[in-house]
């Protein structure tokens, strides 16, 4: 399963990277969503997991092209304004996760086994 990560906090990212790795999946990340969604552009991906608040591109504008691009890509919010992502006016995917920071990383690998498996 392959993940795409865009989180603009550099040790956010790491850990995030080698926590995914360490549960056998394979990560792509990125520090912003201009950058995330050029990628995703190139190839598929089963799982977007994306910080809200970054620069050049938020991670609502991201998962909405995201989507677009493929319907069936699963959507994972990791933030610290969780009233931002359930904010209807928002347009967050619909079928998407938020999971508000600060959060442990077993429950971070939870969550995503939990949407890939879906």
């Amino acid at each position: 399963m392959k993940i795409l990560l865009a989180e603009d906090d550099g040790d956010m990212r790491r850990f995030l990277v080698k926590a995914l790795n360490n549960a056998g999946y394979e990560v792509v990340a990125f520090d912003n969503g201009r950058s995330a969604y050029d990628r995703m552009r190139e190839e598929p991906f089963d799982l977007l997991l994306t910080d809200i608040v970054m620069p050049e591109m938020d991670g609502i504008e991201l998962a909405r092209r995201a989507t677009d691009l493929d319907p069936d890509i699963k959507v994972m919010f990791i933030t610290g304004f969780a009233a931002v992502a359930l904010n209807a006016a928002a347009q967050a995917p619909k079928d998407s996760k938020v999971l508000s920071k600060p959060f442990h990383l077993r429950d971070l690998v939870t969550e995503v086994s939990k949407m890939l498996a879906a």
